[in-house]
């Protein structure tokens, strides 16, 4: 009877530590590895692990790449705690479990700022950064409520195509694609995010509290007409990032991955090609 239940309980620690980790994807190598080093790309707010899909996939051609869905988005566990310290942790316990020493981290937005703060956690195991359109500050705007509105009306409305959820969208949000990319996150009338979750989190995931100075390269991509890397910004950059570098990509927005590809593929390979 004690071996029994002595299995069983080694059954159900195998089961929770599974299903707290974050899900992900792994992509070995086409080609001759460019590098030992893994790369781990982190999407931003509202998003999951496809949202870095034309980077993940050029990179994998001669690198290993992790793309994954940060907690309370995507097909990753839900939780009430949305501070960087518990993200960049929940990253760094994903790369224990695949027995990986050492990464490249890649982040926009939001996973931007959970790449840099794993550099306060774990500054020996990241080897460079590249943050896209992200700065290590915290922001006194509220750039999301128009979309929490729209969100919160198609949960109320409890509709199922995605086609009524966008109608439904359309009054708060006047970007066409702002609503195209939230409705990828839109299964069987249900969101994916825990849309609660990050509402009550929203002023940390705004916030910022300042790393250690880390003495390693780190890449900061700018969209030329975003205003989420300023000149205002780049006292606290240097002070927590001192071997930093930018990279301006002009006439892009926030989405600037998206909208010039290979102009921010092409800026990254450079980059990783000094490692």
């Amino acid at each position: 009877m004690h071996v029994i239940i002595e299995k069983i309980a080694l059954i159900l620690v195998i089961y929770m530590k599974l299903n707290t980790l974050l899900n992900y994807q792994l992509h070995q190598p086409e080609t001759v590895p460019a590098s030992d080093l893994p790369i781990v790309l982190i999407h931003g707010l509202f998003g999951d692990l496809n949202n870095l899909g034309a980077i993940g996939r050029n990179l994998r051609q001669d690198n290993t790449v992790i793309q994954i869905d940060v907690r309370n988005h995507g097909h990753s566990p839900h939780s009430e705690s949305m501070n960087y310290q518990d993200m960049a942790q929940d990253v760094l316990t994903l790369l224990d479990s695949l027995q990986i020493s050492k990464a490249i981290i890649i982040g926009h937005s939001m996973g931007g700022k959970i790449a840099m703060a794993m550099t306060a956690l774990a500054p020996e195991r990241i080897a460079r950064i590249v943050v896209i359109d992200m700065s290590p500050v915290a922001y006194n705007v509220r750039r999301h409520d128009k979309i929490f509105a729209a969100l919160e009306a198609v949960t109320e409305a409890k509709v199922t195509r995605r086609q009524d959820a966008a109608e439904i969208m359309r009054p708060f949000i006047k970007e066409e694609g702002v609503i195209q990319f939230l409705l990828k996150s839109f299964k069987n009338g249900e969101w994916l995010f825990n849309l609660p979750a990050i509402k009550k989190a929203y002023s940390d995931i705004i916030g910022w509290q300042n790393v250690p100075a880390w003495h390693y390269p780190v890449l900061f991509i700018r969209g030329g007409l975003s205003p989420y890397i300023l000149d205002e910004y780049r006292h606290d950059i240097a002070h927590q990032f001192p071997l930093a570098s930018a990279f301006v990509v002009a006439n892009t927005g926030h989405w600037v991955h998206s909208e010039k590809p290979d102009t921010v593929i092409n800026a990254i390979r450079r980059f990783l090609s000094k490692v």
